[in-house]
């Protein structure tokens, strides 16, 4: 990189990648949701903290900080289930 335009390229061009992982994601996340009985399997602590450890696994083999890929991993998880919750309402409603 030559310049600090050169680096902001190079973040929007792995952010656009990122945002058409997270929508896949939300796009199974969404699936999910007709597979969980209530609420409280939305939420899925138990799981929620599987994911997390193995995201700070896979950072610290990738060179990431495991903190950060801790801190991005909740807040990410915490939208989606709110989204799932939503998701899981929906479909309830609909029955």
């Amino acid at each position: 990189m030559d310049s600090l335009s050169d680096v902001r390229a190079r973040i929007d061009a792995i952010d656009g990648d990122l945002v058409r992982l997270l929508a896949e994601r939300q796009a199974l996340v969404q699936a999910a949701a007709a597979f969980k009985a209530d609420a409280d399997a939305v939420r899925a602590p138990g799981r929620v903290e599987q994911v997390v450890a193995l995201a700070r696994e896979r950072a610290a083999s990738a060179g990431l900080s495991p903190e950060v890929a801790e801190a991005v991993w909740r807040a990410m998880i915490g939208a989606f289930i709110d989204l799932e919750l939503d998701e899981h309402a929906r479909r309830t409603a609909a029955t």
